[in-house]
């Protein structure tokens, strides 16, 4: 089974205490030192994903067609309608507005099912079981695990950046840089991830997105008949009288397509139990779902079970995160960070900084060179039998670093400081043989 991790070891998780730290540690806020993309407003109150922008957008995509139909279509079935049911037309479009933008808001400004960050790579222990430690190991951590899911056996990941066996059904978001919880897609229209927490809003959302598009459409070709019947007119006539109802028609039925066809895949998702991930990943093709249970209990797991507490309490105050200790891993000392697989089997990756080291570090090298090989070689370098043993210790002092890790040795700078002296006294020597020939003369 997935072994438990101590709630002190990840970072925005609040401590025994309440999320206080003791001594004279600086406190701050966790949504101030959170490490993934994530932007929060309101004090860490609402998170939202990097791209929580395209929110205004889609807002305006909902609030502008509802707006012009009940401007110059649905307001024209007040007096046509008698016991106030033209009223009802305008009312309902306005509610599916409302409870659209409320799910909206519920999808987009909530923890979707982050997993905290630990703070230290677990590593493996003498049963082989991994644990939260930051002590020396020669030991690489396997890339993956198994554990028992309703009998079948699942595999799950380690993850370079959070530190931690992924639980099943979590992936790595490369978009908000965060572990998520039954991770189904992250949704550029709502700026978030969709997730455990806020799948069940996300479903409601397209599926009263998808409502309010037929409504809209239907009402409008309502209204058109209306003016043919009235003024005994044929449908092109109708429609020129009415431009707002063709906008709206032509609107509604392109979006329907879209989100019609969305809520239509999301429930055979639900009748499956699967996510969107796991779904293009055809992960269930030819393998039996272990999740899987059956229809009824499906639809029941979404909509009729409660919604999880978030893992991290974001307002919680905790202390400043300090500098991670180095760890020593084949008898160098290496930083965790820098300990990252050059290839991420979920979710693709961002440059890791040992690549980064290395380019610098191959910078530095020929400045070095440049350096020693740009003064005078006539008086700058050792004799021939010895030439090149001392460029050999600078590119080797240059590289003093192994498994990651890397420092120049003080011997470049003594190497550097012997030369200029060397320099300077047969300067000497020969400014001194000069001025005696001068004076010979």
């Amino acid at each position: 089974m997935l072994p438990s991790q101590p709630q002190d070891r990840h970072l925005g998780a609040p401590g025994p205490s309440g999320g206080g730290g003791g001594g004279g540690d600086e406190l701050i806020r966790t949504y101030k030192g959170w490490k993934g993309d994530n932007v929060f407003c309101f004090g860490g109150r609402l998170v939202f994903g990097p791209d929580a922008r395209t929110i205004l957008i889609t807002i305006f995509l909902i609030t502008a067609p509802v707006t012009i139909f009940c401007v110059f279509v649905g307001r024209k079935f007040i007096d046509d309608y008698p016991h106030h049911r033209g009223v009802s037309v305008l009312a309902i479009a306005v509610g599916l507005n409302l409870l659209d933008l409320v799910f909206l808001f519920l999808t987009s400004g909530r923890d979707p099912g982050i997993i905290p960050r630990n703070l230290y790579p677990p590593e493996p222990d003498s049963n082989g079981e991994p644990r939260l430690a930051h002590t020396p190991t020669q030991t690489r951590l396997p890339r993956t695990k198994e554990m028992l899911v309703n009998g079948i056996t699942v595999k799950i990941k380690y993850c370079d950046t959070c530190m931690l066996y992924r639980p099943p059904r979590a992936s790595h978001c490369s978009i908000c840089d965060n572990c998520v919880e039954k991770f189904d897609h992250h949704c550029p229209w709502l700026g978030q991830c969709i997730g455990l927490r806020n799948y069940r809003f996300y479903f409601m959302f397209v599926l009263c997105s998808a409502l309010l598009c037929i409504y809209v459409h239907v009402f409008c070709w309502i209204y058109v008949k209306r003016i043919m019947n009235g003024e005994k007119i044929s449908i092109w006539k109708a429609l020129i009288k009415t431009p707002a109802s063709i906008a709206l028609i032509l609107y509604s039925f392109v979006s329907v397509w879209f989100v019609g066809g969305l809520t239509g895949f999301h429930l055979y998702l639900i009748g499956t139990n699967q996510s969107t991930y796991e779904n293009f990943r055809y992960r269930y093709d030819r393998h039996e779902n272990p999740f899987n249970k059956g229809i009824v209990g499906n639809f029941m797991e979404v909509f009729c079970t409660k919604v999880p507490l978030s893992k991290n309490s974001f307002r919680a105050k905790v202390p400043k995160e300090p500098a991670i200790p180095p760890r020593i891993v084949n008898g160098a000392m290496s930083s965790p960070s820098l300990q990252k697989v050059s290839h991420d089997i979920e979710m693709g990756r961002k440059p890791v900084w040992h690549e980064t080291v290395e380019e610098e570090l191959g910078d530095l090298e020929k400045d070095m060179e440049t350096t020693v090989t740009s003064r005078d070689l006539s008086r700058m370098l050792p004799p021939e039998e010895s030439e090149g043993r001392g460029i050999m210790h600078s590119r080797e002092s240059s590289r003093g670093r192994r498994g990651g890790s890397w420092e120049f040795s003080s011997r470049v700078n003594e190497d550097l400081r012997a030369r200029d002296e060397s320099v300077s006294i047969r300067v000497g020597e020969d400014s001194s043989e000069s001025s005696g020939n001068v004076a010979s003369r």
